[in-house]
């Protein structure tokens, strides 16, 4: 779990939570026929813009926000130290044996490519290519959670004014006064918080996360050539540490 998300959430939500408890009461701000204009039009709107399969594609990502990456960079670096001190005594095709343990799929293609004997010059091309189409991918992820967040505050000005309009027409009758206006202010806090609390913020962590993971799949690919042409392992660690700020920098061989 990702605790600067958890934090957020926690923090944002619980904060606004606390606010409307010391003003008054939660259940004054929960009106479903807001919910129904704000959730339901927004989703409309994005199905309308994205084919179904893109937008059921970027919920289901969705967990990326929560969770970090599988491995650290510190982790691949060794690991890579380890198979290019093994391929320097024994050969690369040593390394056969540990593909099977690996359990990263880029990686482990990365690896099985070099072990097969394609020449660097393909195995940077697959893998290239590979993670130009992983970056494609989530950057429609976050484009579709940065246009439900742009939806979401213009569907609850959309149902200010229909309240505005049902408030309007019963003028004469007081007692409709208070839930029109109530449909007419809450749908602008409700798309207001979807749009700022969960759609922008979502869609700026699926940025980052697809920046790390290209990082981290680069260095792979950088790791996995250097393999292939028998570089020594000190040259591959450098190549690899070259991938992150210096102050985290810090070699095996030390």
């Amino acid at each position: 779990m990702d605790i600067a998300t958890l934090l957020g959430i926690v923090s944002a939500f619980g904060l606004v939570v606390i606010a409307i408890l010391i003003g008054g009461g939660l259940s004054l701000f929960i009106n479903a026929p807001s919910l129904m204009i704000v959730v339901g039009a927004t989703l409309g709107a994005t199905m309308i813009n994205y084919p179904l399969k893109e937008v059921l594609g970027a919920i289901s990502v969705v967990k990326n926000v929560f969770f970090a990456m599988g491995l650290s960079v510190e982790e691949i670096i060794k690991q890579f130290v380890g198979f290019g001190s093994k391929a320097r005594r024994e050969g690369i095709l040593a390394l056969e044996a540990d593909v099977k343990d690996i359990d990263d799929a880029f990686l482990k293609k990365g690896l099985q490519l070099s072990v097969d004997g394609l020449e660097p010059q393909s195995i940077q091309a697959i893998m290239d290519t590979e993670i130009e189409f992983l970056r494609e991918r989530h950057q429609l992820g976050a484009e579709i959670f940065s246009t439900m967040g742009t939806f979401a505050p213009a569907m609850g000005m959309i149902g200010t004014l229909i309240g505005l309009v049902q408030m309007l027409q019963s003028m004469d009758d007081p007692s409709t006064i208070g839930p029109a206006m109530a449909v007419a202010l809450l749908t602008t806090f409700y798309g207001s918080m979807i749009a700022n609390l969960i759609c922008m913020p979502i869609s700026g962590k699926l940025r980052t996360r697809s920046k790390e993971e290209t990082l981290v799949k680069d260095m792979i690919t950088a790791g996995v050539i250097s393999l292939t042409k028998g570089e020594n392992p000190r040259i591959l660690e450098q190549k690899m540490l070259s991938f992150i700020p210096p102050k985290l920098r810090k070699s095996t061989f030390e």
